[in-house]
């Protein structure tokens, strides 16, 4: 093998792995605007998203252009923010990001995405009484590199399922409902080594990150 040929494996092999290493990091992005997503962390979501006027988010509410226009809707239109989380413990919004496919293109600055949503939600509602229900649905995600950190370009959320949770998504005369056994629920015989966390819902509990927000490079909790 000559030289030159070997400097052109080299470069071949590089650009594989910065290729492979822009999916992890792109990967990660997605994963933790899911996780942010659960508790309405609206900083963290928004810090996410790319500057620029094309910037944009397509969801059920709506299509909003721009990072204001984006701060507008996870804000819920509101100027005056006193907490970046949901102020709400019994808000719940679970959309986990599965079976994440993304492809980066061959200027290594901008890349698509698919994923999975699906979660279980939870909305305070009057009278001191909350709404649960499921959500399903696919992402369509174009991402791009700015000042060598990848963000989300255009988000496109589109939903698929979104029912309360005693109904389902399934007419009531066709569905079964078994009865299913829990075995992550406490048992006095099993001799633990320490008391478990109040994680469940109504908690309000938001279980620490490991990772600083991916953008901002802020700790967030």
């Amino acid at each position: 093998m000559t030289v030159e040929e070997l400097e052109a494996k080299v470069k071949v092999l590089e650009e594989k792995v910065r290729n492979l290493e822009d999916i992890e990091k792109i990967k990660k992005l997605q994963r933790a605007y899911g996780f942010y997503l659960e508790h309405w962390m609206a900083e963290d979501i928004i810090d996410l998203f790319a500057e620029g006027s094309e910037t944009s988010l397509l969801v059920a509410a709506g299509h909003y252009v721009g990072k204001e226009g984006i701060r507008d809707f996870f804000h819920h239109g509101r100027k005056g923010i006193e907490s970046p989380y949901s102020p709400n413990p019994e808000f719940l919004h679970q959309v986990m990001q599965l079976s994440g496919v993304v492809h980066v293109n061959p200027d290594g600055l901008t890349a698509q995405g698919r994923w999975y949503g699906f979660g279980a939600n939870a909305f305070p509602a009057e009278g001191g009484k909350v709404n649960p229900g499921w959500m399903n649905g696919v992402y369509e995600v174009d991402y791009v590199k700015q000042d060598g950190i990848w963000k989300l370009f255009k988000v496109h959320w589109c939903m698929t399922i979104h029912c309360p949770y005693t109904i389902g998504w399934v007419e009531p005369e066709r569905r079964s409902d078994a009865v299913i056994n829990r075995p992550y629920q406490r048992n006095p015989e099993l001799k633990a080594d320490g008391a478990p966390e109040e994680t469940q819902y109504p908690s309000g509990f938001i279980c620490p990150f490991h990772f600083a927000n991916p953008v901002s490079g802020r700790k967030t909790i």
